[in-house]
C-alpha cells in the first residue's frame, strides 16, 4: 500500500496537482505553524519514524520562499561592499522549519521532517515529533 502512495506522489498526475493546490490555498490562510492529526505523505511520515500513537505529534510549517534578506548598513560604503544581495543562509528550509517548530512546540523532541508541497512564494514541511516525557 506505502509502495502504491510513493508512485502516486511522485508521479504528480492532474488529479493530484489539483488537489494539492486547493489545500494550498487552505493552508495560506492558516497559521505558519499548524499542529495536525494525520500526515498528508503517509508513507514518507511512516518511512521516518511516525506511527500512530501517543506521544507522537505532527505539525505543518510554512517557510518563504526565495533568497533571505540581510539588514542593509547604516554606514557610507559604496553598495559593492554591502553584502546585502546574493545573501544565502547557512540553513536549509527543512533545517528552519525543523528549528521553528522546535521554539513554538519547546516541551516536544524534533525526530524528523519532510516535503509537502511548495507554490511560487512557500514551501510547506510536515515536522514528526516526539513527547520524551511519554517514551
Amino acid at each position: 500500500m506505502y509502495s502504491q502512495i510513493s508512485r502516486f506522489w511522485k508521479a504528480q498526475s492532474d488529479e493530484y496537482i489539483r488537489a494539492m493546490r486547493s489545500r494550498a490555498i487552505e493552508w495560506r490562510k492558516a497559521e505558519s505553524i499548524t499542529r495536525i492529526e494525520r500526515p498528508t505523505r503517509l508513507d514518507r511520515a511512516r518511512r521516518l519514524g511516525y506511527k500512530a500513537k501517543r506521544g507522537l505529534v505532527l505539525a505543518r510549517v510554512r517557510i518563504r520562499k526565495g533568497g533571505r534578506r540581510k539588514q542593509r548598513p547604516v554606514s557610507g560604503r559604496r553598495q559593492k561592499r554591502m553584502g546585502v544581495n546574493k545573501f544565502s543562509p547557512a540553513l536549509s528550509a527543512k533545517s528552519i522549519a525543523e528549528s521553528r517548530v522546535a521554539k513554538k512546540f519547546p516541551n516536544l523532541e524534533v525526530l524528523n521532517s519532510y516535503w509537502v508541497w511548495e507554490d511560487g512564494s512557500h514551501r510547506w514541511y510536515e515536522v514528526i515529533m516526539k513527547d520524551p516525557a511519554l517514551s
